[in-house]
């Protein structure tokens, strides 16, 4: 399975253009991706710079025929005419798509700065050796203490669905026809923190009894320090460094072949990530 994760600035890259297409372009000069991890997809919001206000999820649907387009609203908020403004995350896989799972993340009033809605986007993909959780986020990014409740989130989220996986399948029909859950899981996404970061460390902590998830470039290259993935073209927002990465279940560690960081391109202010899994 390769898969692909990248923060897209709502397609609009270094140079102030904003073009779906070419994001599709360069994913696919990456690699032959099975499933595309998307974060800052928009629909409705014309006051992004560059953005014409169009429904991206539909278009990047549209750029990538083949393959299940999975989205993730985090913020949706009325607009001109009736019409829907939606910004969050998207996963496309031309793997089978099972069960998905959209879990909103705590929001708490915080005066202290702007922040908006977050969502971990959750799907189980068929990949050959099995089927697999993969799950993106793009966590808040001005407000540390949310930050901090939305990475406990996820970390419940991740020991419910293992505890679930060792359970026999619920059997039911219409929407309690559940099934199992796989044990093997990708996380993925713009965690808006450092590799060295506490917080992000957190995930790779047991959560109860439930092992914690393992840092995929870590796993492959334990002495070499991650990639930068953000500030690379601009450091308005600090020197390059990296906050973009893929965890994986600790069953998939000896199943990763390859994690790339792709350094050059300029289609987003983020750099996308490719990991292999075998």
């Amino acid at each position: 399975m390769k898969l692909i994760t990248w923060n897209i600035q709502w397609g609009r890259g270094m140079d102030g253009r904003v073009d779906l297409a070419r994001i599709v372009d360069e994913a696919r000069r990456i690699a032959d991706f099975d499933v595309l991890c998307l974060q800052e997809v928009a629909d409705g919001f014309s006051e992004l710079e560059g953005h014409d206000g169009g429904d991206q999820f539909a278009e990047l649907a549209a750029l990538l025929p083949g393959y299940a387009a999975v989205e993730g609203i985090a913020v949706d908020l009325p607009g001109d005419g009736g019409r829907r403004r939606r910004f969050g995350s998207m996963i496309l896989s031309r793997l089978s798509v099972g069960r998905v799972l959209r879990h909103a993340l705590p929001w708490d009033a915080d005066s202290t700065t702007r922040n908006m809605p977050r969502i971990l986007l959750d799907i189980e993909v068929a990949a050959d050796f099995g089927p697999v959780r993969v799950m993106t986020t793009h966590l808040e990014y001005f407000s540390a203490p949310l930050r901090e409740k939305q990475v406990a989130a996820i970390r419940d989220i991740y020991r419910l669905g293992m505890l679930r996986a060792r359970r026999p399948p619920q059997v039911g029909t219409g929407p309690y026809e559940l099934g199992g859950m796989p044990a093997a899981t990708v996380l993925t996404g713009d965690f808006n923190m450092r590799p060295d970061d506490p917080v992000k460390r957190s995930l790779s902590e047991p959560v109860g009894d439930v092992q914690g998830l393992a840092d995929a470039w870590e796993s492959l290259h334990p002495d070499v320090a991650h990639p930068p993935s953000f500030c690379i073209a601009d450091q308005k927002y600090g020197e390059p460094h990296c906050c973009d990465f893929v965890l994986v279940s600790r069953d998939l560690v000896s199943r990763l072949t390859r994690i790339g960081y792709e350094t050059d391109t300029r289609a987003s202010d983020h750099q996308p990530v490719l990991v292999e899994i075998l």
